[in-house]
């Protein structure tokens, strides 16, 4: 097969599109990111989760590039496994947040992500990595500035959340999601996917169209439609599959390196 131009950054996102459902990075995907820092070009991983969840995508990698972290908010740098950009929600606009979500939405429970570490409500249902973290009252997580605010409501599916969110703070903060259950992640005002991305590609001279972007789920779309060539998983959510110009195999059919290895040739 012919290739397809080479690009000079390959972003994309982790879970759901590039890691299988059981969290882990197959040989045929490490293969392909392998190949694409080979080929010189920029292999960026631009995802919701926290730097504390990166460990294992480290490794995989070598410990080597950046990884855009909490949806845009942190920069962390996976050789010295340091952030080394931030960008906070506020202490005054996390606490306005908070009061106006629970002044309209009943039966909410929120957690924070901070730069290091990780709180939560006594009724925020946790899930994998993050089972066993200490629980804190809602004066603690509203007390200090945090990368990423999670609200979580059990009988709401997150579309429908997330429309509420945007209608009452969305002047305030971002409010995204990634995963099918009712629960929004929020940054501070602006902050996405695409605007780190865009920054951090502009740092290096790399244009937009010179950037191929993954992604499965709403928080992607930013960055999807910045980037030159977007694809999705086989396994994305429908406003993804609609918006995207490519899709590839699912994400346990290591559709990423699919796609990967048809841009170099190699398949």
């Amino acid at each position: 097969m012919r290739s397809l131009p080479s690009p000079r950054l390959v972003a994309t996102d982790l879970d759901g599109t590039a890691l299988r459902t059981d969290g882990t990075v197959s040989p045929r995907t490490a293969s392909a990111f392998a190949k694409v820092e080979e080929s010189g070009a920029a292999l960026v991983f631009v995802t919701g989760r926290p730097p504390r969840w990166m460990g294992e995508v480290a490794s995989v990698v070598r410990h080597r590039g950046l990884a855009i972290c909490a949806n845009g908010a942190l920069i962390y740098d996976l050789h010295t496994e340091r952030i080394v950009e931030s960008h906070l929600i506020t202490v005054d606009v996390l606490r306005e947040v908070v009061a106006q979500l629970r002044a309209n939405v009943p039966d909410l429970a929120f957690s924070v992500e901070y730069e290091a570490g990780f709180a939560h409500e006594s009724d925020f249902l946790l899930g994998g990595l993050d089972r066993g973290t200490a629980t804190v009252r809602v004066d603690s997580v509203t007390s200090r500035p945090c990368a990423k605010l999670l609200v979580l409501h059990r009988g709401m599916v997150a579309d429908e959340l997330q429309a509420t969110v945007h209608e009452l703070v969305g002047h305030l903060v971002t409010a995204t999601h990634s995963s099918r259950k009712g629960l929004i992640e929020m940054s501070a005002q602006g902050v996405t996917k695409a605007s780190a991305l865009a920054a951090l590609a502009g740092q290096h001279g790399i244009l937009a169209a010179q950037a191929v972007a993954f992604g499965d789920m709403p928080n992607d779309l930013p960055m999807l439609s910045w980037a030159g060539t977007s694809y999705a998983v086989a396994n994305a959510h429908p406003d993804v599959l609609a918006a995207v110009d490519h899709v590839t195999a699912a994400n346990d059919d290591d559709g990423v390196a699919q796609a990967i290895e048809e841009i170099y040739g190699l398949r």
